[in-house]
Formats: C-alpha cells, sequence, structure tokens
C-alpha cells in the first residue's frame, strides 16, 4: 500500500538523520583529541556542546510530514510492552473495565433495538399513529380512510383468538385482524403468496388469512403448496393466500397470523364494540403539521357521525395527536429504558474511577521512569502522551472483552425481560450501532480514567525522582485518590438506593391483598368456536358437564367459570345504566363496568368474601329466574353514596331488562396489583353465567376460563382436563393451564425484572466501590509505614492505629454517602413512575442505605487497619 511504502521511506530519512549527527559528533570528537584532550574528555565535551542528541533527533522529524502517526505508532508498542511486563495490574484493569462496559453495551443494545433502530418497513420516517390511546370506531375509521387526504390510513385490532381445527388436536392461535391496506401501507412483502386487497375487508370478501412463518413452520412443515389452501379457523373455513417472513413483527404483538377486520356498517361493532387504533403514512411532500390539523379537524366532526348520541365531553377520547409509528410502539418502556441506560452510565463511572486508582497506585512504580524520559528530553505533554495511550489501551481491552460479556447479557435480558411488554426484544443484538458504540465508550472511559494519573505522573521532580529509594519520588496525591473513592461511594449510594427504592416497591406490589386466595387453584382456558355457542344452550350444557367431570376428578375441591380470569390481561366491560344515578353528560362520560360473568360457584372457589346481601345460587341461572347482580365496594361507593346497595338496579345500556343488586363484594384487582381496574372503567359487576349475561358485544360470553382448587399439580392436572374436554368436544382446546399463584406472579414479572437489574448494577457498584476505599486506605498504609512505626516506638497502642486508619475510611465513607444521598434525592425522582407504595424520598430506605455503605466502606478499611496494627515497629522503621 501507498502509505506503507511513505512510512518506509520517512524511516530512511530518521536514519540518515541519525548517522549524520554521529558524523557531526565523531568530527568534534575527532577536534578536541587533536587539541589535546583525552578520548574519554574528547567525548564528552562534544556531547555538552552538542546538546542532547535524542531531543535533536526528535525535533528534527518533528519538522517532517506523518511524525504524529509515527509516534503514535512508537507509544502503541511501547505501551503493549508496559502492559504485558505487569499482567496482574492489566488483568484486574481489564476485567473492571469490562464489566462496566460489558454492561452498558448489553443495555445500549436494548436502547439501539427498541428506540434507535428504524422500524423495519419501508421509509419509517413517514409511517405515524394518530396518538398512543386513542382508538376509533370501524366506522370512524372508514370515513377516516374515505375523507382525509393528508395520509393513507390503516387500523389493527391485536388480540383476536382463533381456533384451528381440522389439522390434528384443536389449538388456540393469537392473531391480529387488519384492514385490507395495513401491510401495503407499511410496505412489507410476504415471504410467499401475497397480502390482502383492497375490498378484502369487506362482507362476503374477508374469508381470507395470512400466516405467521413460525405457525407455517410448526404447524404445516412449511408445506408450500398451502398457499391457496383453506384452513379452518374458529369454525370459519379461510383461504391461506400468503405467508409472512420470519422477522415480520408489528409492536409487541406475537401474532401467529393475520386476518381482515370485519368491516361490515350492518353489524352493531361497527360504531361500537371493537374500537381498533389507526396509523398511517404520510404523503409526498407534506408534513405532521398538515397531518395534524386535518385530524384535528375530524376529530370534532366524529361524534355527530355516531348513530347515537355521545357524551358531549368526549372524554372517551383524548385530543387528536399525530405522532412518529415508532413512538407509538414504544409506548411507556422509553422512560425505563433511558432510566436504565443512565443507571448502567454511574457504573461505568464507577469503573473509571476505580481503574484510575489502581494507574495512580502503580504510578508510584514509574515515577523513576518517567524521570529518565524528561531527563533525556521528554516533554509534559509527551509523557501525558504516552501515559494517555497505555490507559487508551486499557480501554479498548476492557471494550473488547465487555463485548463478549454483553453477548451473553443480551441473552439474558431476553430471557428476563417480559417479551409483552418490550417491543421487539426478540431483535436485541450487537449490530454496527453497538460495535461502534463499544469502540467508542472503550477509547472515551480509557482517556477519562487515565487524564488525571497522566497529569500527576508527568509532573516530574528530577532531584527526588532521581533519588534512590526516596518515599518522596512518589508524589502521588493522596487527596487526588481519595476523591476518587469519594466519587466511587458517591455512585453507588445513588444506585443502592434506586434499587432500594424499586425492592421496597416490589415487596409492597406482591404484599397487596388481590381480593382472592391464589393457593391450591388451578386455572385453564377453555374456548369453545362462536359457531358452537350459537345455541346458547349447547355451550351451556357443555360448561355444566365440564364443570361435572372436572368436580369428580381426584383432588378436587370446587370449580368454577369466569370470562375474564383476574390478572391475566382480559377485559369484559359493558356500558352500565344504574337505577338512581343520573349521568351528566356534558362533564362525565357513560359509565363503564368490568363484567364478570360467573358460574354460583366462582366466589367460593377463588374465596372472594362477602361484604353485604347474598351470593350468587344456582337457581339463578334458571332461565325465568329474576336477573340478579354483585357489586364490588367501590362501585357501590361511588354510584350510591350513603346508601344501600342491595336491591339497587344495573343493566347494560342496550338492555331493557334491570338486574337487582343481591350483593356486594370486596374489590378485587382485575387489571393489575397496582390498581384494581383499567383507568377507563369506572366500576365492577358480576354476574351469573346465563343467555342474559351479555359483554360489549351484546352477545353472551363464548370463552370462559375454569378455575380449579385443589391439590392436584399443574402438569397432572392439565392432562386429565384436556382428555375431559376432548371427550366433550375434540374442537375444544385448552391453553394456559397454570396456577393462579403463576398468573398472579406474571402480573409483577415487568416490576420485578427492572429491580433485578438495578439490583446487580448496585452490586457491581458497591463491589466496585468497595474495593476502590480498600486500595486507598491500603496504599496510604503502605506510605505510612514509617510514621506508623514511629508513632508505635513512642507508645501508640494497636487500638489507636486501628483508629488511625478506620478515621481516615470513616472520613471518605462519610463524605461519599453525604454526597451520595443528596444525589440519589435529585435523581431518584425520576423513577417515580416505576415505583408503588413507596416514595421517591422514602426516608427509610435512604436511612438504610446510608448504614450499610457506611458499614461497607469500613469493611473494606479493616484488612489495612489490621495490616498496620500487625506492622513490627523496627521493620517499619527501617522501611526508607
Amino acid at each position: 500500500m501507498n502509505w506503507i511504502a511513505q512510512l518506509r521511506k520517512r524511516r530512511e530519512l530518521y536514519d540518515d538523520l541519525s548517522d549524520e549527527i554521529r558524523e557531526h559528533l565523531e568530527e568534534k570528537t575527532r577536534e578536541l583529541i587533536e587539541g589535546g584532550m583525552s578520548p574519554e574528555e574528547a567525548d564528552l565535551a562534544a556531547r555538552r556542546s552538542f546538546g542532547n542528541v535524542t531531543l535533536l533527533e526528535e525535533r528534527g522529524r518533528e519538522t517532517w510530514h506523518w511524525m504524529s502517526l509515527e509516534d503514535f505508532l512508537a507509544d502503541l508498542r511501547y505501551g503493549l510492552r508496559a502492559l504485558r511486563k505487569n499482567p496482574g495490574f492489566t488483568f484486574v484493569a481489564v476485567l473492571t473495565l469490562a464489566l462496566g462496559i460489558g454492561a452498558n453495551s448489553a443495555i445500549f443494545s436494548l436502547v439501539n433495538a427498541v428506540l434507535l433502530r428504524p422500524l423495519p418497513f419501508a421509509e419509517p420516517g413517514r409511517l405515524v399513529s394518530l396518538s398512543v390511546h386513542n382508538w376509533y370506531p370501524q366506522g370512524g375509521f372508514v370515513a377516516m380512510r374515505t375523507t382525509l387526504r393528508t395520509m393513507d390510513f390503516a387500523a389493527y385490532l391485536i388480540g383476536q383468538e382463533f381456533n384451528l381445527t381440522g389439522e390434528g388436536p384443536a389449538e388456540r392461535l393469537y392473531g391480529t385482524a387488519v384492514s385490507a391496506e395495513f401491510f401495503s401501507l407499511l410496505g412489507v412483502q410476504p415471504e410467499r403468496g401475497r397480502t390482502f386487497l383492497t375490498g378484502e375487508d369487506q362482507p362476503g370478501n374477508d374469508r381470507k388469512v395470512i400466516l405467521g412463518h413460525a405457525l407455517w413452520i410448526d404447524k404445516f412443515r412449511g408445506d408450500p403448496s398451502l398457499v391457496g389452501r383453506s384452513i379452518t379457523l374458529a369454525g370459519l373455513s379461510r383461504e391461506v393466500v400468503g405467508v409472512m417472513p420470519a422477522n415480520f413483527q408489528f409492536g409487541a404483538s406475537k401474532s401467529e397470523l393475520w386476518v381482515p377486520l370485519d368491516l361490515d356498517p350492518r353489524t352493531p361493532f361497527y360504531w361500537s364494540g371493537q374500537w381498533v387504533p389507526v396509523i398511517g403514512r404520510l404523503k409526498d411532500g407534506l408534513s405532521f403539521a398538515q397531518a395534524q390539523s386535518e385530524v384535528e379537524l375530524f376529530q370534532v366532526r366524529l361524534p355527530g357521525m355516531f348513530p347515537f348520541k355521545m357524551p358531549a365531553s368526549r372524554t372517551w377520547m383524548e385530543p387528536a395527536s399525530v405522532i412518529p409509528l415508532q413512538r407509538q410502539i414504544v409506548g411507556d418502556v422509553r422512560p425505563t429504558l433511558l432510566i436504565l441506560l443512565g443507571a448502567i452510565g454511574l457504573v461505568l463511572l464507577i469503573a473509571c474511577a476505580n481503574v484510575a486508582n489502581l494507574l495512580l497506585a502503580r504510578a508510584a512504580s514509574r515515577r523513576r521512569e518517567m524521570a529518565v524520559r524528561a531527563t533525556l528530553g521528554a516533554g509534559r505533554w509527551r509523557i501525558c502522551r504516552q501515559l494517555l495511550t497505555e490507559s487508551t489501551l486499557l480501554g479498548i481491552a476492557g471494550a473488547a472483552v465487555g463485548l463478549a460479556l454483553a453477548y451473553f447479557g443480551i441473552s439474558w435480558l431476553k430471557t428476563t425481560l417480559p417479551a409483552d411488554d418490550i417491543p421487539r426484544l426478540a431483535t436485541v443484538s450487537i449490530d454496527l450501532r453497538v460495535l461502534v458504540f463499544t469502540a467508542a465508550i472503550g477509547i472515551l472511559t480509557g482517556l477519562v480514567f487515565g487524564l488525571a494519573p497522566a497529569l500527576q505522573l508527568s509532573k516530574v521532580d528530577l532531584t527526588e525522582s532521581l533519588k534512590t529509594g526516596s518515599k518522596n519520588a512518589v508524589g502521588v496525591s493522596h487527596r487526588l485518590r481519595s476523591g476518587l473513592a469519594v466519587t466511587e461511594i458517591a455512585l453507588a449510594v445513588v444506585l443502592v438506593t434506586a434499587a432500594g427504592l424499586l425492592v421496597k416497591s416490589l415487596w409492597q406490589l406482591t404484599h397487596v391483598d388481590p381480593g382472592f386466595r391464589s393457593e391450591s387453584v388451578l386455572s385453564a382456558r377453555i374456548t369453545p368456536n362462536d359457531a358452537f355457542c350459537a345455541d346458547f344452550s349447547r355451550c351451556q350444557s357443555f360448561y355444566n358437564a365440564l364443570l361435572d367431570r372436572v368436580r369428580a376428578l381426584p383432588g378436587v375441591r370446587g370449580a368454577a367459570l369466569v370470562n375474564a380470569l383476574p390478572l391475566n390481561g382480559r377485559v369484559g366491560f359493558i356500558a352500565a345504566n344504574l337505577e338512581d344515578y343520573t349521568q351528566d353528560v356534558e362533564k362525565e362520560p357513560e359509565p363503564l363496568l368490568f363484567n364478570s360473568i360467573v358460574t354460583p360457584d366462582y366466589l367460593s372457589v377463588m374465596q372472594i368474601p362477602l361484604l353485604q346481601g347474598r351470593s350468587f345460587v344456582d337457581s339463578d341461572i334458571a332461565p325465568d329466574a329474576e336477573p340478579v347482580a354483585l357489586i364490588t365496594a367501590s362501585t357501590a361507593k361511588k354510584y350510591w353514596p350513603g346508601q344501600d346497595a342491595i336491591g339497587k338496579h344495573v343493566k347494560a345500556a342496550w338492555q331493557k331488562q334491570w338486574r337487582r343488586v343481591v350483593g356486594v363484594v370486596p374489590d378485587v384487582h382485575e387489571d393489575s396489583l397496582s390498581r384494581t381496574l383499567p383507568t377507563w372503567i369506572t366500576g365492577a359487576m358480576y354476574e351469573p353465567y346465563s343467555p342474559r349475561a351479555e359483554l360489549i358485544t351484546r352477545r353472551p360470553a363464548v370463552n370462559m376460563s375454569l378455575v380449579v382448587r385443589g391439590s392436584r399439580d399443574a402438569q397432572n392436572f392439565a392432562g386429565a382436563l384436556r382428555q375431559v374436554v376432548a371427550e366433550l368436544n375434540r374442537e375444544v382446546p385448552v391453553t394456559e393451564v397454570q396456577t393462579l399463584r403463576a398468573v398472579v406472579n406474571q402480573s409483577v414479572s415487568a416490576p420485578r425484572s427492572t429491580m433485578s437489574m438495578f439490583a446487580i448494577f448496585a452490586a457491581l457498584a458497591v463491589v466496585l466501590g468497595a474495593v476502590g476505599v480498600y486500595g486507598v486506605i491500603s496504599y496510604s498504609v503502605a506510605q505510612r509505614t514509617s510514621e506508623i512505626g514511629v508513632r508505635m516506638a513512642l507508645g501508640a497502642q494497636r487500638r489507636d492505629i486501628r483508629q488511625l486508619i478506620l478515621g481516615e475510611g470513616a472520613r471518605i465513607a462519610v463524605l461519599g454517602v453525604s454526597i451520595g444521598l443528596a444525589g440519589a434525592l435529585a435523581l431518584t425522582r425520576l423513577m417515580t413512575g416505576l415505583l408503588y407504595g413507596v416514595t421517591a424520598s422514602d426516608p427509610a430506605t435512604f436511612i438504610a442505605v446510608a448504614i450499610l455503605l457506611t458499614v461497607i466502606a469500613l469493611a473494606a478499611c479493616y484488612i489495612p487497619a489490621l495490616r498496620a496494627v500487625r506492622l513490627d515497629p523496627l521493620t517499619a522503621l527501617r522501611y526508607e
């Protein structure tokens, strides 16, 4: 290569320069010898008159091009030799940095995949979402699609479920219903076949399905002839028109298939029932602001499009907001990821401070080396450059090892974090951006932790440094090393405080009374086809027979059914009218009640107590029985304050027949342990499983969850239950067989994973901080050996020496903890959204962290203190 040839040519020039200088020295020496000097005197005089030969050579070379590159290569070679000569120091420094850099690279990989990496769609910058929370009625979406001009629109509805039959044992599949233009708007192409065509979301033309790659491979063995054939989903025959690529994913959805939305204006779902989120693609040359203005005008007109009166306040819909689609997909996870990235950045700062302290300690043995280099003409900047090169090599080596650790860290993240809560979690990987980030952070940290030691060591006192055995030659600032240790402790306090708040928050969350007893309860999802339950008496007979068969199984003490199992994410609700409650349509929306449809034994199986009135009995499900309901305590308080709820009446808004309230039960945490109900639902009720028990779909519940109280384990129960269901109806799949305790645990998987990561970060910070304090105090003891010997010779007792050393450590600990507590008080406020039942300034947590870190810091000082008190005074006095 040309630049290599130029380097070789420069090397020849440098050799010529050295030869020329040597010839001048030899000529001058000969002249002095001829003048009567001895050869030794002549050589010394010639060199004295000529000056520093090495310095002259370097200045001569600096006038030539490429000197900086050659100096860098020379520094690089020297740095590698210096690090190779000290393998113990190099190993510890690289490992410390690798832990910090590797953890940062792993978390950055997560941030990169979720927040930074563009969506894998065509021109993702033009894709938008109409707000994060706004959903639109199907009729509203169709009106939007046909009248607005700034964007092309598509709608989707995740969480659709289908029974696949006729292909072996019945299976429950999860999919997404999409409008016909969904895939073309995203700009994605199928692996096989085609996507939906215009009009295939209209009645009579919507019996199509597109399969996911994994479903095509796992269930249909990758049969290429499947495209064009029909499969049976939910009792309906659908033509397979395409198969999507393996890497296609929309948001955090785990869709196995896609079907057309049923945009039928003749159904009640068109303006109520199934509301859908809407996405769009900006047309060429149009801006977000233009699209925002058009959508705002449309949303003002939207209430007038409904075939029935909507509340004038329109609190059911937020103001229109056109936002980038990636922001909508990321949702609420962005703050959490940024907090994690900031927290792991603190760990890296602690690692840098630790390595800086190691370099400062190592400087003691290199002071003479630097003095010799200065004597030979090296300036302060030249020495700093050499030392910074060495520290940068450490940073790069730490980055290389850290990258390997990040690979395992990413695997751990994928198994620890809840995939349903983290969009694109499966795509987290080490790509070019992560490689550049890791390399940059390796170089940057090398410069950061190497700067202070380089500046300190480049202050050369030649007289003191060249004295053999001089302790003053060390010259390393004890104040600087103590300051770094204080910084480590302070940063550790911030991380441990954050982890402590999350631990306490999780403890509070896991000790919330969910309103039911989960011990010894098994659950399973039972999902007949809608067609099977079109005749409700047949569906009810199936469930009655199932309950009878399950109750007869060994170890079963009770069994019941519910349409929406608490804490599993499903919501059944109705728009309700309540007796003696007048809705102010100008200020509040129509009441929406969480509607649990249950069999009479449900409350006893779940051990939900009765506060007032009575529970359901078998006669309540008779065809001619009076319609009855149970309500929760908060619902009674909200809608009938100061009144007796027993005897009041409630009904679905579209029904004519009222239900009499016969009992009041405690509030059950249906949505999550942190709140009982979704924010948009205002109350909760229970009604018996019967043809009159309708949800917002205005149809009786079909899919039910079975809850069984007994002593059977989940694995054996699953096999027995599937056999029972198959004997009753082979086309009904059984899924989600698990203990109710597992359901409760899964509901806190997101806060638990966040807490786990903070706990690991805090543990790393504490270990590194303790090592830093130990290093400072140990070094101080070594430097003060003679002083300690004098003190002991003059009568100081061991306890005095111990107090002296521990006192120094205590000052570092107290100062670090004090600064850290102030920093934690400011920074933990950013975590408010991650906490439950505890404030960001919880005094108990702050006090506990202060005590813990102080004790750990003092413990790190104890070993050097013990070594100091065991010194022999005579040996200590001879230390110089």
